[in-house]
This record gives structure tokens, sequence and C-alpha cells, in this order.
């Protein structure tokens, strides 16, 4: 495996769109996949309820653990060169994936994939970012970048399922690994390099306390999910220290990869609490969409892959129409809307009884995608807006970080109360309808808070 050649390219900000959007939509494609076809997978690899959890959970710990730092390494060391290994690291961990006989190997592959994601995610949007300063032009690369988000997890469940119906699951992992060579490849020739204007040496006792603590986060909530008391609390305790540790290296370091003072900026805090309020509703209730559908309508992982893509595919129409909102609605106030609409959404989405239909959700499905759009633009436009123009990498890590770890959360919640323990239909059904309220509450929670924000920081502006 060689190193990007050090060789300078003329910045190309539509080369740099493209290849950042593509890179994006595959790693998205990557986390959705076992959605499209779990049961297959489980049978497949012979996965027991934990090693199932742990197959859904397993990327989401790998991104969140390490977003935050790939974003910083982005910003000081290239992020072409992170944009690049990310890729080939995408590659190892679906050939991982593809040629695993049992559920240990397949979520060593997932958790590979989630680092290499990371990696993806956060250099591809500080390159974006770079090579678009103006705001209007910012503002369209990040309605197209948020759009190959919706659009990798629209197809990730969608191509699963079809690949499930060929009897050729594992042909998805070999695609990734073909693809992300690909990616890499390109990027390595097309894409300009660039960086922060005065690197920083790698904040290493930083990286380490945050991977740490993010990782004991996340191991807790999946175990919590599996009702492993024992071990929830332990990586919970162990979550806390670390959490408080990275704050007191981070106030101690004179170059920290996270300053602490950005929390004290309304609009990156703004930001940030409105990826964690994303993720922990819209996607959390997504997330479990597919078992419900499957296990109490009795349609194919197919269909329900494809209700679902009602949400996630007109969520990618809306990403690319978000610039064409009025200037006073762009940014911040982009992302009250937007998870003011999700909030709404999902409202209409309960009272589901056993004789409900598909069509039932519908209505639910198609706003919450036009809201999931407009989040997922004014998400990648102010994760690096909130922050200095030179910290671009950063802004997406830690946005994206909130987003994943949110997602996390919102999973853990929508299982404790949906999973019905007796698996009979009207208790899944009663699940759906407490979970859909609980949601949509969050996200409606998550709109005004970021709403005072935002108006706080017009005031004081």
């Amino acid at each position: 495996m060689v190193a990007p050649p050090a060789r300078a390219l003329a910045p190309r900000p539509g080369t740099t769109l493209s290849v950042a959007s593509l890179g994006t939509f595959v790693a998205l494609v990557a986390f959705c996949a076992p959605l499209g076809n779990m049961p297959t997978v489980a049978a497949a690899l012979s996965a027991g309820p934990a090693a199932q959890t742990w197959i859904l959970s397993s990327m989401s710990v790998g991104l969140a653990a390490v977003l935050l730092t790939a974003g910083a390494l982005a910003d000081d060391y290239g992020r072409r060169r992170v944009f690049h290994w990310g890729a080939w690291l995408l590659a190892l961990g679906a050939v991982v994936g593809a040629v695993s006989q049992e559920p240990v190997l397949f979520i060593v592959g997932r958790l590979i994939q989630g680092v290499a994601g990371a990696a993806l995610i956060a250099a591809s949007l500080g390159a974006v970012a770079h090579a678009f300063a103006a705001p209007a032009a910012r503002a369209t690369a990040s309605g197209i970048w948020g759009a190959s988000v919706g659009a990798g997890i629209a197809v990730g469940p969608v191509l699963a399922g079809l690949l499930d119906l060929a009897g050729w699951w594992r042909g998805l992992y070999w695609a990734l690994a073909v693809a992300s060579l690909a990616i890499g490849q390109v990027a390595t020739r097309a894409l300009a390099e660039s960086r922060s204007a005065v690197p920083k040496r790698i904040d290493v006792p930083g990286a380490f306390t945050l991977c740490a603590a993010m990782v004991l986060i996340l191991v807790a909530l999946v175990e919590g999910r599996q009702g492993n008391t024992p071990a929830t609390a332990l990586c919970g305790i162990g979550a806390a220290v670390f959490t408080l540790a990275f704050v007191g290296v981070e106030r101690r370091r004179p170059f920290p990869m996270l300053d602490l003072a950005l929390f004290r900026r309304r609009d990156f805090l703004a930001a940030t609490l409105a990826a964690l309020a994303t993720g922990a509703g819209i996607i959390g209730l997504m997330s479990f969409a597919c078992t419900f559908l499957v296990k109490t309508m009795h349609v194919s992982t197919l269909a329900a892959a494809g209700v679902i893509a009602l949400w996630s595919g007109t969520s990618v129409v809306a990403s690319l129409l978000a610039r064409k909102l009025p200037a006073r609605l762009a940014g911040s106030p982009q992302l009250v809307i937007g998870l003011a609409g999700v909030g709404v959404a999902m409202l209409t989405m309960t009272g589901l009884s056993p004789e409900s239909s598909l069509l039932r959700l519908i209505p639910g499905l198609l706003l919450a995608g036009i809201a999931s759009g407009l989040l997922n633009a004014g998400l990648g436009r102010q994760a690096v807006a909130s922050v200095p123009a030179d910290q671009g990498g950063l802004g997406s890590g830690a946005n994206n970080t909130a987003r994943y770890l949110g997602s996390s959360i919102g999973v853990t919640i929508v299982s404790i109360i949906a999973l019905d323990p007796a698996g009979t239909i009207d208790g899944m059904v009663t699940g759906w309808n407490h979970a859909a309220v609980t949601m949509g509450l969050i996200s409606l929670v998550g709109a005004g808070v970021v709403a005072v924000l935002v108006r706080g920081d017009a005031i004081r502006r």
C-alpha cells in the first residue's frame, strides 16, 4: 500500500465536491447496509441476539470514536491524505466483512469500516469547506454534500435487499471494497491537498482520552440494550472518567485537538446539539423501521427498505433544493426548521394498529424526508461555518461525532421502548407508537433549544 504522492494540484472545486460527496456516499452505504438484510446476515454467520446488536452498532462505535480525531488530523496533515487512507481502510473493512464466516470477524470488519468512514466524512467536508469559501457557493456545496448522505442512507439498505434476493449478500461488501479502492485512487490523482495554515502537533493525550471515552459510552449503550447491567455500569463509569480526563487534558494543552472555547460560541453549540438531536430522533427511529415493518406488516426486507427510501430519497432532493431557502432562513434557522419538521413527521407516524397498512406511514415519511434534507444540508454548512476557517475538518468531526453518538442513544431508547419481549404484533405496534412519540418530542425539544441559541446569537450580534 503506497501513500499518496506529494505533488501539487491546482484546486478544482467541482472535482473536490464530486470526490468528497462520492466518498461520503459510499461510507453511508456501508453504514446502512445491514438494515436491509440483517436476518440473512445473522443466519449466515450464526449470530445470536447479542451479536446482531453489535453488527448493527459496531460501525457507529468506530465512527463516533475517531471522527473528531480524524477531522483534526485532516486539517493539520492534509485532507486528501486522510481521505485517501480512509478509502483504503474502508476497502479493508469491506473485505473482512465479505470473507467472514462468524460474527466476531464480521464485527471487526464493521469497526474498521467505522474508523474508515470517520476519515472519509471528516476529510471530505473539510475539503469542501476549503474549496468553497464564498458563503453562497458553500451553501450550494453543503447541500450537495448533504444529499450524498441521504443518498447513501437510501441506497445501502435497498442494495443489500436486492443482493439478498439474489442470494449473494456478500457481494455488497466486495462491491464496497472495489468502490473504495477506486475512490482512493481518484482522490490521489484528482484532489488538491489542503490543510490548516498553521499545522499543529498531534494531540496524542487528547486523542487517546477522547477515543476511550467515546468507545466506552457506545459500548455502555450497546450492552445496555442487551440488559447487561454490570458491563453497562462499568463502561459508564469509565466513560465519565475519560471524559473528565479529556477536558482536563484539553484545558492544559497549548494546541488542543478541540478548543473547548468553541462551546462558548452559540453557533457551534447550536450545530452540535442539532446533530445530536438528529441522531437521537429521526435516525434512531428509522434504524428500527425496517425491523418493525418486516415483523408487523410481513413485507420483505427489500420492500421495507424501499419504504424507508421514501424518507431518505426525499431527503436527497430536499438537500439539493435547500440552497433556494431565503437568506434569513439559511444556516442555524434551517436547523430549527429541520428539527421541528422531523419532530412533527414522527408524531404523524403514531396511532398505528395491527391492521394499519404501509400507506399510513407515507405522509410522515415524506415530511421527514423533506425536513431531514434541510437538516443534512444545514448541518454540513454549519459544521464548518461555526469554526475557524482553517478547521473545517475539526468542525465536521465534532458535528458528525454528535450525530452518531446521538444515533446510538436514539437506537438504545427505541430498543427499550419498542421491542416487545413476547414478540407479539400488538406489542410491537404499541412499542412503535410510543417510540415515535418519544423520538418526535426529542426532535421538537432539540428544535426549541437550538432556536433559543440562534435567537441569543442574533441578539448578541
